[in-house]
């Protein structure tokens, strides 16, 4: 009975795309741990998950930039599925409805609808003000180019970047356990017929239709 169910399923990610968003997903949950673990005395303990305080220290900003490399590679992926059209602002005007639960008000959505747009481009200015931040504190490399104030600065934006990140991520997660079936696409790359009907109309559509989603 799978296998007879099995070609109705609608790819939405491919093994690359998935393999690539795990690490990502990895390396943020090495970096947010470390990151505290740095950040006050008070979870200092969380060094012995990485071989204590200096390889935490070590480890930390190599780990960030290989989360920001692959990221850049998802962004370059997924850009132009992330540009805002016409019925985003519809969408964004019925967004109560979205946090209220009747999805049978909503505009139609393409591959990814207002909200996921929005929380996409968060994330590359987040990304970004890690790394740029994270460059300028990283001692053993570039602190020494900048005046201490300016480390100070950048420490202090690190730190608003990272809980900003974190929050956005926590919106992740809780959006993709809240819409039923979206887990599925990011484990197994795809989704169900009526799971695309149902959030992601405008995509089914075009899919159907054969022409490419260039702007949803």
């Amino acid at each position: 009975m799978n296998k007879e169910r099995e070609p109705r399923l609608i790819q939405r990610y491919t093994t690359s795309q998935r393999i690539n968003h795990w690490i990502i997903a990895i390396t943020f949950v090495m970096l947010a741990l470390s990151g505290l673990a740095l950040f006050h005395p008070a979870f200092y303990w969380l060094t012995n998950l990485f071989g204590g305080g200096v390889w935490t220290r070590i480890l930390h900003p190599f780990v960030g930039v290989l989360m920001f490399v692959c990221f850049a590679i998802f962004i370059v992926r997924l850009f132009r599925h992330n540009l805002f059209a016409r019925r985003d602002a519809e969408w964004l005007k019925h967004i109560g409805d979205m946090l209220e639960n009747r999805e049978e008000n909503l505009p139609e959505a393409g591959r990814y609808n207002a909200g996921q747009k929005l929380l996409f481009f968060a994330l590359i200015f987040l990304m970004l003000g890690l790394l740029l931040t994270g460059l300028v504190m990283w001692r053993s490399y570039f602190s020494g180019f900048f005046p201490i104030w300016g480390i100070r600065l950048a420490s202090l934006l690190h730190a608003l970047f990272a809980f900003l990140m974190i929050c956005a991520i926590i919106v992740h997660i809780y959006a993709g356990i809240w819409v039923k079936g979206s887990v599925r696409a990011m484990t197994r790359g795809t989704v169900t017929p009526g799971w695309a009907w149902k959030h992601h109309r405008a995509w089914l559509r075009q899919l159907r239709g054969g022409t490419p989603d260039k702007r949803g």
